[in-house]
């Protein structure tokens, strides 16, 4: 959540940033309620004062008198009238808080201003897009690419968007994620394995509660939900502490299977492995102090550029612009690789810094030099996720006898150079 002193203060430059993301937030709203609140607060503080005060006079009275028998009627009626104030500020208190939680973060002053993806800048590119790919053709056209991930019996036993991964392929993404996290433990990020389901506090720390409830798989009865990315639990891991500066900033990465329901998705673009409901990846998250975020940032998007250097993918960077970047989200690069096949670019990495946003929701500070407590940053980057960067692979790497040349990076896990059945 953003700060409610720089909403009291500073509306209209809320109000404005707002204007340039895509979400819609009535702040004039927000504001009466936080009036009320602070209002309805103010009376139940009042009536549980006077409460007190007459429950400290009756003390003094001699029992069973006029005048003690008079102060306990007085009495029910102050607390009747308290207990009622009391519930009416718990309300008011909701009210707003449903609706503040609904205010998304502030875009950085950096962040381009734009309304689409159109409006992407592109920041940065590597490798030759142009270069000849005479052999590629999209993975899902590879004439053993269903026998080695098959979405018909991934259908049968799940539903769409589930596939199996057979035999080599199998290993194609166990090495894949392995290399993925050999790299985040040499660029400093102590791995942790966590959940893969998370509570409704966890989601409402990292923004996809209230924001993207209907991109999530729920279990009602327990009140859980399926992690979409390992950013919810490793975020949560700090939740409601106090940390030391001297700990900043901290690394950590996690391999987890991520779960979105992608509702409304589809077309030819969403083929094959370019959109599924369960996909591997490891997730880079960092805290830091307010002063380093943003230079920690561009070292997250450098770790993640170094992956796709080694496996040898063409990529480019985007600084996504206003009108494109989530809704817990201050600054925002996306990496894409250029999938020769299809002659598209495929996002495979959003690195993303939330400044003090998701730390204000989850309730993680660090001591400040002063040793006041200070509400620390949050940054977290895909490092990778698995599906695109192998259909990239396969549609790059394939060879004129139809098989896949395996990136010299993975031969270690793989032991064996080329995948797939020759023609």
């Amino acid at each position: 959540m953003i700060d409610i002193k720089l909403l009291r203060e500073q509306p209209d430059v809320v109000r404005a940033a707002i204007a340039n993301k895509k979400f819609d937030c009535d702040i004039d709203a927000v504001l009466e309620l936080d009036v009320a609140r602070r209002a309805r607060i103010t009376e139940a503080e009042q009536a549980r004062a006077a409460q007190k005060a007459a429950n400290q006079e009756m003390a003094s009275l001699k029992k069973g008198s006029p005048e003690f028998i008079a102060k306990v009627q007085e009495m029910k009626a102050i607390a009747a009238q308290a207990k009622e104030l009391e519930s009416a500020a718990k309300d008011a208190d909701q009210k707003f808080q449903d609706a503040f939680l609904a205010i998304p973060n502030l875009p950085d002053p950096s962040v381009p201003v734009g309304k689409t993806e159109d409006d992407n800048v592109v920041a940065d590119t590597w490798g030759d897009a142009d270069a000849a790919f005479p052999y590629a053709v999209p993975h899902f056209d590879i004439p053993w690419f269903e026998a080695r991930i098959d979405f018909a019996r991934g259908v049968k036993a799940a539903g769409a968007g589930f596939p199996f991964y057979v035999g080599e392929m199998s290993r194609l993404v166990r090495a894949l994620v392995n290399f993925f996290l050999q790299e985040a433990q040499q660029n400093g990020y102590e791995e942790v394995m966590p959940p893969i389901v998370v509570n409704a506090a966890s989601a409402t720390a990292t923004g996809q509660l209230p924001d993207k409830e209907g991109q999530m798989y729920v279990d009602e009865n327990e009140g859980l939900y399926l992690i979409p990315t390992a950013e919810v639990p490793v975020t949560n891991f700090y939740r409601d502490e106090i940390l030391d500066a001297e700990q900043l900033p901290i690394c950590r990465c996690a391999y987890t299977p991520c779960f979105r329901r992608e509702a409304g998705s589809w077309g030819a673009h969403v083929r094959g492995l370019n959109r599924l409901h369960q996909f591997d990846k490891v997730e880079l998250v960092k805290w830091t102090s307010a002063e380093s975020s943003m230079d920690e940032l561009e070292k997250l998007r450098t770790d993640v550029e170094g992956l796709l250097q080694k496996l040898e993918l063409p990529y480019r960077v985007l600084r996504m612009c206003t009108g494109d970047i989530g809704f817990p989200h201050a600054k925002q690069y996306d990496l894409e690789v250029f999938a020769a096949g299809q002659k598209r670019w495929l996002e495979v990495s959003s690195c993303s810094n939330f400044t003090d946003f998701q730390a204000r929701r989850a309730g993680i500070r660090y001591r400040g030099p002063d040793g006041k407590p200070v509400t620390a940053h949050t940054l977290n980057g895909s490092g990778l996720a698995v599906p695109r960067v192998l259909a990239a692979i396969l549609e790059n790497n394939l060879q004129a006898d139809g098989r896949v040349k395996v990136p010299e990076c993975l031969q270690y896990w793989m032991q064996q150079e080329f995948i797939g059945e020759a023609k």
